[in-house]
């Protein structure tokens, strides 16, 4: 578990709390998702800017592709949680579909999506997929 270096007497983000939202899995969600991601940056932010100015628009990019893959493949409600780290953002998202997102094929031409999968784990230092007995949990670290 990551934790803040010690000796570090200016407000930290580990004095940010957590953030977490539930939502009952409607297309309109993803667009709560991004502005509850957004709420969180900006909470984070007053304690510690982001390392470089891509990081807060990563975090918000992938919260929304994460919502969007819940909405889509895994009908109901997800919850959406977001903590800081010592040095970026640990990004959970917990969906009812049990069975772990795989990679599909990149086909611009079709129309067909495939690209998300392959975006969460370019932008993400790590990607982690947890199944349970109500779904599964996607963790991902974003740097910050």
């Amino acid at each position: 578990m990551a934790t803040e270096p010690r000796g570090n007497d200016s407000l930290a983000s580990w004095a940010i709390p957590s953030r977490t939202d539930r939502f009952a899995g409607e297309p309109q969600d993803v667009t709560g998702a991004r502005l509850a991601a957004e709420a969180f940056l900006r909470d984070l932010s007053r304690a510690s800017a982001p390392s470089a100015p891509e990081y807060w628009h990563d975090i918000v990019l992938i919260v929304t592709e994460l919502a969007s893959n819940a909405v889509q493949y895994a009908p109901g409600p997800f919850e959406l949680h977001l903590r800081p780290t010592f040095d970026g953002v640990h990004v959970t998202l917990h969906d009812t579909n049990p069975t772990p997102p795989a990679p599909r094929p990149f086909r611009p031409n079709s129309g067909g999506g495939g690209i998300g999968w392959h975006l969460i784990h370019t932008l993400c230092s790590q990607v982690s997929v947890v199944p349970d007995d109500h779904g599964k949990g996607v963790h991902v670290f974003l740097p910050w």
